[in-house]
């Protein structure tokens, strides 16, 4: 796993208890029963949580954790509310995209000192996952707990009848040009409502009822959606980890997305007007023969669909294959009145005996290494081939970092009114993103 060093709605509440460990000195500072509520927006990993937090109360009855999910708009739109209205949970799972804004607002409890006091040993974390959770000035914002990659999630049933080979999926060209063996491979998947596919000159692109692929296309990032192809033409959103001069003017940026809208209008991916919001209800209803998407999401695909999933590997384009890599972590809410209690519950979730629980749930992969392999085991054990996921993580130079920045909030509302113009054809790419680019450069100014 060195090559992860690249790492740089219904609402379900679970009530548990814990309290310090008797004899520590944790457990003297401990008065009475304390309620630390903490919230997370995957309703996958809810049960692995709810072990875990079984767990913790086993080995420190006293305080009691009150454990909410919500789907990911709610979720943040509400931390947002509840954080200005003074009643935010304690703890909460953060993203890499959210968190700077969160912690400019002064939001968000520095753990660095926590982490110095208690002696936090970073070491047992996958390669640079710890780091994208320190800033510049030596603050830290969350403890990691797991990492991502992205690869092409796709129907099995629909590969083997158009006569298309998982070796063949795990091995496709993209270019911008003529999209290669990629653009290819999604044409034939393709289906108009005369049983035409995409290579078919008679095909037919104002009547499909399957699209070789769906894009998820409310991913303001991109980390389902565009990255795999613009990063594989050399271009990067930005110079670096905090660096704020973003590139989406860039040619080659601007060729992928012009490459997005002609294969739209070729019929071969699913219209923006069907994926703005969600494009999973596509693939699982079988009107889209495949996605990209990311390892989180492996439990969602390959339970809820009502045929067998495959995951192949991205499509290799100019400089190589190029994943976004992702971790999450948990934060503190500034606000909480339990700032020690909150910490004690955050370390633990970061813990190797809490990130191995989760493991063994085969719904993520944790931030440890021993999570990992208890992760591999699961899911080898409900027959599901997540190589695609973990070849591109150890490959050498197959991932890139989730761009962390200021401004994530304005800068995503940014690029969705953009697309919104490009992909709605009201607007070329190249004057959208240009134009996109400067109102996002002007933020920090």
């Amino acid at each position: 796993m060195k090559r992860l060093m690249a790492l740089v709605g219904t609402l379900a509440i679970i009530a548990v208890q814990f309290a310090p460990c008797e004899g520590t000195s944790e457990a003297k500072g401990a008065a009475g029963q304390v309620t630390i509520k903490y919230v997370l927006w995957d309703a996958n990993q809810l049960p692995a949580y709810q072990k875990v937090a079984e767990n913790f109360t086993a080995k420190n009855p006293g305080i009691k954790i009150e454990i909410s999910q919500l789907g990911w708009n709610d979720y943040w739109a509400g931390l947002q509310t509840d954080m200005v209205g003074g009643n935010a949970p304690d703890v909460f799972t953060n993203h890499l995209a959210k968190y700077p804004d969160f912690a400019s607002k002064g939001q968000l409890i520095d753990l660095a000192p926590y982490v110095k006091k208690d002696g936090v040993d970073l070491s047992v974390y996958m390669p640079g996952l710890a780091g994208l959770w320190a800033t510049k000035d030596g603050k830290r914002f969350g403890l990691p707990k797991d990492w991502d990659t992205i690869a092409i999630v796709y129907n099995a049933d629909m590969l083997k009848e158009a006569g298309l080979t998982v070796t063949e999926a795990n091995v496709l060209t993209w270019n911008a040009k003529d999209g290669g063996s990629f653009e290819k491979f999604i044409a034939v998947l393709s289906v108009d409502k005369n049983g035409k596919n995409g290579l078919d000159p008679a095909f037919d692109p104002k009547n499909v009822v399957r699209y070789g692929i769906a894009l998820n296309h409310n991913d303001d990032r991109g980390q389902g959606q565009f990255s795999p192809l613009a990063v594989s033409t050399g271009w990067m959103y930005t110079d670096g980890l905090y660096d704020a001069n973003y590139h989406f003017d860039d040619p080659r940026f601007i060729e992928t997305i012009d490459w997005m809208v002609r294969v739209t209008k070729k019929g071969f991916m699913a219209p923006y007007e069907l994926t703005a919001n969600d494009a999973n209800p596509l693939f699982t209803a079988k009107q889209a023969a495949t996605t990209f998407d990311g390892s989180w999401m492996i439990g969602y695909y390959s339970g809820s669909s009502p045929f067998p999933v495959g995951y192949a590997k991205l499509p290799v384009g100019p400089v190589g294959r190029k994943s976004m890599t992702n971790g999450l972590a948990d934060s503190i809410w500034k606000g909480t009145k339990h700032p020690d209690e909150a910490w004690r519950w955050v370390k633990y979730l970061s813990s190797v005996e809490a990130e191995t629980t989760v493991g063994t749930f085969g719904v993520v992969f944790p931030a440890v290494e021993a999570g990992v392999k208890e992760a591999l085991a699961a899911f080898g054990a409900k027959k599901i081939n997540v190589n695609a996921f973990t070849e591109e993580a150890t490959a050498k130079g197959e991932t890139f970092v989730y761009p962390v920045v200021d401004n994530g909030v304005k800068i995503g509302d940014i690029m969705r009114q953009s697309f919104d113009a490009i992909f709605l054809g009201k607007v070329t790419a190249d004057a959208g993103l240009k134009d996109a680019n400067k109102k996002i450069l002007a933020l920090f100014k």
